[in-house]
């Protein structure tokens, strides 16, 4: 069985939608990536989603870890126009779609984006790939928000509307076991 240790990337800063964009993780806090890197396990896989944020993210806690080529498929979810405007201006353009988007995750999409249900197609196939290809490892994904709720979403069985609930700090691990529908997760480190 294949276990996850989902990682979110170092705080970008960003007061702005940030999908695609390539913004930069902040990882100075040296003490928080020593605490997280001593915390994963020491014989993972660790692959990332190929933007910056979390390729430089997973350079910083891979130490002697064997690491799997980055996957675009474990991109932040697109959001099209939105990506890069501050969420009033997003709400105050398209105050129907952004407030269905939020509220009933699923179909709704922002202009030239993914929904939620695409995006999490996209991540599901890059997994089921992972697994097949190592189904007894522990795999450290270092990711976005979205992609890690995604997984939380399919382990646990919950709405997207009720996953969105759940607090995914930067430099948090989420540990899933999908065959066992098991989730345990570490909002700092110990």
């Amino acid at each position: 069985m294949t276990t996850w240790h989902w990682v979110r990337h170092g705080p970008t800063h960003q007061k702005t939608f940030t999908g695609w964009r390539d913004a930069p993780a902040d990882l100075s806090d040296g003490a928080a990536i020593a605490r997280l890197k001593a915390h994963l396990p020491a014989h993972a896989l660790v692959i990332s989603s190929d933007l910056r944020r979390s390729v430089d993210t997973a350079t910083a806690i891979q130490g002697n870890r064997t690491r799997l080529a980055h996957d675009p498929g474990l991109r932040e979810f697109h959001f099209g126009t939105w990506d890069g405007v501050v969420f009033d201006t997003v709400s105050d353009r398209h105050p129907d779609l952004s407030r269905a988007y939020w509220e009933e995750p699923g179909d709704h999409a922002p202009p030239g984006g993914e929904s939620w249900n695409a995006s999490a197609t996209r991540i599901a196939a890059v997994v089921r790939r992972i697994e097949a290809a190592h189904p007894e490892a522990h795999i450290i994904a270092v990711a976005h928000f979205g992609v890690i709720l995604t997984q939380v979403q399919a382990v646990l069985g919950q709405s997207a509307r009720d996953v969105l609930a759940q607090k995914i700090d930067n430099l948090s691990v989420t540990t899933l076991a999908p065959r066992l529908g098991l989730a345990t997760h570490i909002n700092h480190c110990p």
